[in-house]
Parts: structure tokens; sequence; C-alpha cells
């Protein structure tokens, strides 16, 4: 049976549309509940929002929904989504349930689903939801409903997690940091794990009135935090997404660092320590640079399909801890089970502390390579991975590349596009081979 409502990271969609209805959520929750009452007698559900308006009704949905199944709910209130999944396994419970659309504008929203273990769940847990679904409810009698009561101090327990994931011996005093939360689920986090740890903290982006999250400023828009940066003439700016699980840094002359840079310190700064390091994982989209500068250090690196969820799996498949995306979502699996950008901003942290080298010296040499991607519509159906021309262009492509670049086709997963990015030394030469290749696909 194909699933229906979980995509790559729970159910998300518009408010008022179908899934995203404050119905569908309470019938969602009590299949949850009804799944995790077939193996366990009384199981606790834990529920974290980011602050989106809609947060409120969808809060109050799935809680009776929770209730009605005879599973005690504990509200965490706004919390980032890798609070739920440290909460969740630090509280014992049956579940974390994560109320967020992540780096989505806010008339969308979502939710999402943590194990005990503050871990993605598998496909298998989300068919047998699927399933309780389709399914008539099973009302529970009063004597036998669920209790709901607020987790008290949910965000100073976090903060102190967060803390602990940084060196007893190092300290941020004397760094003047701007931290800009997206006005979304850190905004009142994420200024006290940087300022209690020593810094000078200036906050944008930590003002929500339940229609701003992520409009203009956070880790989709970090031109905001450029500018902050340099009006504060702070030494760092750390940028979040709505519910804080992905991370971009800028140093003190407005340079944006991505994802795949930051993985590159965050493998260095434990290389640096005498710490080994086998492998790391990346995306299809990671630059090569990085590849090239691992393997250099000795460093496997593995490319997954795009998704944290890929990432994750991979890791787990080879035992490493360390991998990202080039958006920001990086993983630390010996400091937490899921990304986490406040954490992820504390390794990169520790590596410039413990050096006292800034982010541009410790990333001397590993100029990324100049990517060009271009997106070409095709009609439905078209079958682009046999078509004779693009086969030609590509091999042409790869073999003016040599091992001083790479070509990546892949197809879009929403729309009819198919697209072509190259990778190479030489921004000219990405530019011309990816007009060839995308050329021999126009033509078609």
């Amino acid at each position: 049976m194909a699933r229906q409502y979980f995509g790559t990271d729970g159910i998300r969609g518009r408010v008022g549309q179908s899934p995203i209805t404050p119905d569908f959520v309470l019938r969602l929750a009590h299949a949850v509940g009804r799944v995790l009452k077939a193996s366990e007698a009384h199981p606790v559900v834990l529920i974290g929002k980011d602050t989106r308006i809609s947060g409120y009704m969808l809060e109050s949905a799935l809680e009776s929904g929770f209730n009605s199944a005879g599973v005690d709910v504990l509200l965490l209130g706004p919390v980032p989504t890798p609070a739920v999944a440290y909460l969740t396994r630090a509280q014992r419970a049956s579940l974390g349930v994560v109320i967020s659309a992540s780096h989505n504008p806010f008339e969308d929203n979502g939710i999402k689903f943590f194990s005990a273990e503050g871990a993605k769940l598998s496909d298998e847990w989300e068919m047998a939801v699927e399933a309780a679904l389709q399914e008539p409810p099973a009302w529970v009698d009063s004597a036998a409903l669920g209790k709901t009561r607020r987790l008290d101090d949910a965000a100073g327990r976090y903060i102190e997690f967060c803390k602990s994931t940084f060196p007893n011996h190092l300290s941020l005093k004397g760094l003047r940091i701007v931290v800009d939360a997206a006005h979304g689920a850190a905004y009142q986090i994420a200024p006290k794990v940087f300022h209690e740890l020593g810094a000078d903290v200036f906050s944008i982006g930590c003002a929500p009135d339940g229609l701003n999250i992520n409009k203009g400023v956070g880790a989709t828009h970090p031109q905001a935090l450029v500018e902050a940066v340099k009006l504060h003439r702070a030494d760092i700016g750390i940028a979040l997404d709505g519910d804080a699980d992905r991370l971009q840094i800028v140093d003190a002359s407005g340079r944006l660092f991505n994802g795949d840079e930051l993985l590159y310190l965050m493998v260095r700064e434990r290389l640096d320590r005498g710490v080994a390091v086998p492998g790391a994982v990346g995306t299809l989209m990671t630059n090569m640079a990085v590849e090239v500068a691992l393997k250099a250090k000795g460093v496997e690196f593995v490319r997954a399909k795009v998704g944290d969820r890929y990432v994750l799996e991979v890791l787990a498949d080879k035992g490493w801890l360390l991998g990202g995306e080039g958006s920001g979502h990086l993983l630390a699996l010996d400091k937490h089970t899921t990304g986490d950008g406040l954490v992820s901003a504390l390794q990169v942290l520790q590596a410039c502390v413990a050096s006292g080298k800034t982010l541009a010296q410790l990333l001397e040499g590993v100029a990324l390579f100049p990517q060009t991607l271009i997106n070409v519509r095709l009609q439905p159906g078209f079958d682009w991975k046999n078509h004779a021309p693009l086969q030609v262009a590509t091999q042409e492509a790869e073999a003016a590349l040599g091992d001083a670049g790479r070509v990546l086709i892949r197809a879009s997963g929403t729309e009819p596009l198919v697209r072509v990015m190259v990778e190479a030394r030489e921004a000219a030469l990405a530019q011309a081979m990816a007009e060839r290749i995308a050329a021999s696909l126009k033509s078609a």
C-alpha cells in the first residue's frame, strides 16, 4: 500500500486544506494513539510546536485525539524540533510530536514524529498509522481517557542540554554574536544558549507574532543576518530556520558559510583533537571541494539522496557520526540523535575557540567549486534517462571535466523538470558544460 499522507518528513501542507485541518489531525492523533496502545499499556506523548498561529489549533486537535485513545500528553509549548527529540528521550516518553512546517511560510504547517529514542520513525510505523486511519475510531470511555499536563521548564531543560554539548573548559567570552531565530521556535532559547556560555548576544528574528515566521529572516533569508553582523560589528552571526534544525553562519566580513563548509569544519575539529573520523556523509548536491578536502585528510566521503532522512540512513548503515546538507541540516550523532541548528553552531564555535582561528582561516584551501544549475521543463512522461543525445552530451562533459568536476542530472520530485547540475573548478567550464547538456534535452 502506498503512503497517502506521510511524505519524506511527516505530514505537511497548507493550513485549512486537507490534510492540515483540525478534524484530520484529531483523527491522526487517535490513530497514532491506537498504534501505541497496541504495544504499550500507558503511552505518554510529548507535543512541541513552532510559533505559527495555527499551532494553537493543531495542538488542541492532537491533544484531543491522543486523549480519546487513552494516551497521556505532555505539552512543551514553542520549542525547536530537536528539543522535542531530546525531551522525548530524556522523559522516557513513548513518542514525540512536532507541529511545524520548518522553513515554509506561516500559511503552512505540518506534523512529524520522533521515536522514544528521539529518532526518525520507520516506514513500517508510518504505514501502520495510515492503516489505522482507515479504520473507524475506537473512543475509550471516560475512566480510560488520557490526561494532559504541561512539562515544567521545557525550554530551560533544552538550553542546558545544548550547553552540555560545548566543552566545559571553553567559553564564548569576548565573542560578539548575532542570533537570528527566524521568528520561530528558538526565539527564546537561542539567545540564552550563547549568552549563558559567555557571548555578547544581539538578537534579530526573535519577535514572533504568529504570522512572521521565516519572513525575511532566518536561515532561508541570510541577508538580514549579514546586515546585522555588520551593524553590530559582530564576530559571527548564526541563523536558524523556523524549527531550528537548520543552520547558516556568517563571519565578521559578512561572508556566508553553507552547510557543506560547516560539515568540513565539524570533521576537522575532531581530527584536530586527535579523534578518529572514518567517514562523513553528504548528499548528491554536496560541493565536490568538500569531498576532495575530506579525502585529503583520510576521511571517506559518501553521498546520500537529498534529505536529512537519507543522510541519517547512510550514517546508521556505516556506523559513522557526522553528516549534513548544504542547506544547513547537520548531524553530529555523538551529540544528538537528529539535526540541531544550535548544537551544530556550538560545534563550529568550538572549532574556532579551541584553535583561535576564524572560520575563513579554518577553511583555507577549501574553495567551493562553482556550480551551474539549469532546470529543463519536459513533457510529462518523457523518458529522459534513455534519451541518446543526453547520454552523449553527459559523457562528453564528464570527459572534459575529468577529476576536476562532476555532472548530476536528477528529476524534480514536484514538477516535470530535470535538473542539470555541473560542478567544476572553473565557473566558465561548469556553465558551458551545463548549457550543452541542457540543450540536448531542450531539443527533445
